[in-house]
């Protein structure tokens, strides 16, 4: 393996990006960022300053101005953990919404990229568009995909929540993303695309680090 990697993990909600993402992680002792837990935390951080979600120049003004980091396994906001806050319903229902502000995009792909430098260049990154924008030069691009019934039934599942109601959230999740104007959820060029509908965790972690290993 190359002393310089980036590996760009993408795909929708409930395919286990986060798993197998750590899981390749910690095999190549890469860095792992976890961009989707970053436009949570900027949610979070317009959220708590009141500005009004319409106004896209006050929310990306309030994104411009806050501090984001991950290590040790936390999301920091302006330096406190916020792993836990930005996992509340609060900022689910309006992720989707601030995230689709092209500025807003902007100042968090600038910040996704200086993570990576800073980290020796050396990380998987997972999100929705990390393959197709913010690496689209990537060592290895991977697409996870899942039938929307088991991404249902594993987000039911890890939240106890119904599965009916996690279903249809995720099926409007997926075509927010998938036919916003702004850095859609797509396959990226070159992408190894990976079903993981009928394949455990740790059996995707092992393909990906198989494809990781050829590069």
């Amino acid at each position: 393996m190359a002393d310089e990697i980036v590996i760009a993990v993408d795909g929708p909600s409930g395919v286990g990006k986060s798993t197998v993402s750590r899981g390749v992680a910690r095999h190549f002792r890469l860095g792992h960022l976890d961009t989707g837990a970053l436009y949570r935390a900027a949610t979070l951080a317009v959220l708590e300053s009141g500005v009004d979600r319409d106004d896209a120049e006050a929310v990306t003004e309030v994104v411009r101005g806050i501090d984001l980091d991950q290590a040790d396994g936390e999301t920091r906001l302006n330096g406190a953990d916020v792993s836990r806050a930005i996992r509340s319903e609060a900022v689910t229902s309006a992720v989707s919404e601030v995230s689709a502000i092209e500025e807003v995009r902007h100042v968090l792909v600038e910040m996704q990229r200086r993570w990576v430098f800073e980290h020796g260049n050396r990380a998987v990154v997972e999100g929705r568009d990390i393959g197709s924008v913010v690496f689209p030069d990537a060592d290895l691009k991977v697409y996870l995909t899942a039938d929307p019934d088991e991404r249902a039934r594993r987000r039911s599942g890890e939240a106890g929540t119904d599965h009916g109601t996690t279903r249809a959230a995720i099926e409007r999740r997926d075509a927010f993303d998938s036919t916003r104007a702004v850095s859609p959820l797509t396959v990226a060029e070159g992408a190894v695309v990976i079903d993981t509908t009928h394949l455990t965790l740790p059996e995707v972690v092992d393909l990906v680090i198989a494809e990781a290993s050829l590069v």
